[in-house]
């Protein structure tokens, strides 16, 4: 039995990896993907989630969503690690195929309400889309399966400042919307996606194993790769967006502990995710908020041969 999901994405290069690792696993149905401003502006986020779906040769619908967080200045986007036009200047040729007509918020409350109770949502860019749905649908908690989210850092170090995370920080405000929603969320962050780095030699084996979407991603990493090699004697690049996607086909491969969090929104704190778990703290300021769970362990051997085989497939 497949899971349906929603894949809310800012492609980015690990987001590609990440959709076509998504298009591959048996275990999971992609009935869209909504994009959203974060790695590139969401006009180019769109019409790279396009290319990726017809480069799979697939129908599936993708959707436009917000350009900017709920409050604050314009993100400045990530073409420093994903290159100027998100595919890590490799050329690729533009889509021709047309944006669904519903923005990305609209189309989640639509298909939540069409498959109730069926629907995992996978955000692996800034949570302005799903706070935006939120507010279209504030039943939309009781609607959707589950919510697993890359981003955040709960445990360690934050990558954009030192308590943040890029996907969090991009809009905090969304961010503890989403987070203090009351659903079934599990969020997939730098405790384990940076705990995993992947070796220059694991893009040519996804190649090897898949030429067309694994070539793509080989391609496309190396200006990735650059960026992550900097200060490294080894080549290596992660592929944080690919974390949530693998829980749903192989959750035995995740650690996961529950608590509480909360979100940093203020200048200093902006998009810290302060995790406290089960048991930690009497403070109600914690504890009146909801329960989730963090992903603080992972399966390295495994989850790294998952992904090559599933690009096998």
């Amino acid at each position: 039995m497949t899971q349906k999901i929603i894949l809310d994405t800012d492609p980015g290069i690990d987001d590609a990896m990440a959709i076509f690792y998504a298009f591959q696993a048996p275990e999971i149905d992609v009935l869209g993907l909504t994009t959203v401003f974060g790695n590139v502006p969401v006009e180019m986020a769109a019409q790279n989630a396009l290319s990726l779906v017809e480069l799979a040769e697939l129908d599936i619908p993708v959707c436009k969503g917000t350009g900017v967080p709920h409050y604050g200045p314009k993100s400045t986007f990530a073409h420093f690690v994903h290159g100027d036009d998100g595919f890590g200047n490799i050329g690729h040729h533009a889509p021709k195929g047309k944006l669904h007509d519903l923005s990305s918020a609209e189309f989640i409350v639509q298909q939540a309400r069409k498959y109730p109770g069926e629907i995992i949502l996978v955000p692996i860019g800034p949570l302005s889309n799903i706070a935006l749905a939120l507010k279209l649908e504030p039943e939309l908690p009781k609607l959707i399966k589950a919510v697993y989210i890359m981003g955040g850092a709960a445990l360690v170090p934050g990558n954009v400042t030192p308590v943040a995370e890029a996907n969090i920080w991009n809009d905090p405000i969304a961010a503890d919307i989403v987070f203090s929603a009351g659903w079934d969320l599990i969020m997939f962050g730098l405790d384990v996606t940076y705990d995993l780095p992947f070796d220059g030699g694991f893009v040519d084996i996804l190649a090897e194993k898949n030429p067309k979407l694994g070539g793509f991603v080989a391609k496309s990493s190396q200006f990735y790769m650059d960026f992550y090699s900097q200060n490294r004697e080894e080549r290596v690049c992660f592929f944080h967006d690919a974390f949530p996607l693998a829980y749903i086909a192989s959750p035995d491969m995740f650690e996961l502990t529950e608590g509480h969090m909360r979100i940093g929104t203020d200048p200093l704190m902006k998009g810290q995710t302060s995790f406290a778990p089960v048991g930690s703290t009497p403070s109600d300021l914690w504890n009146d908020m909801p329960l989730i769970k963090v992903a603080t362990k992972v399966d390295h051997p495994k989850l790294t041969q998952h992904f090559i085989d599933t690009y096998a497939k």
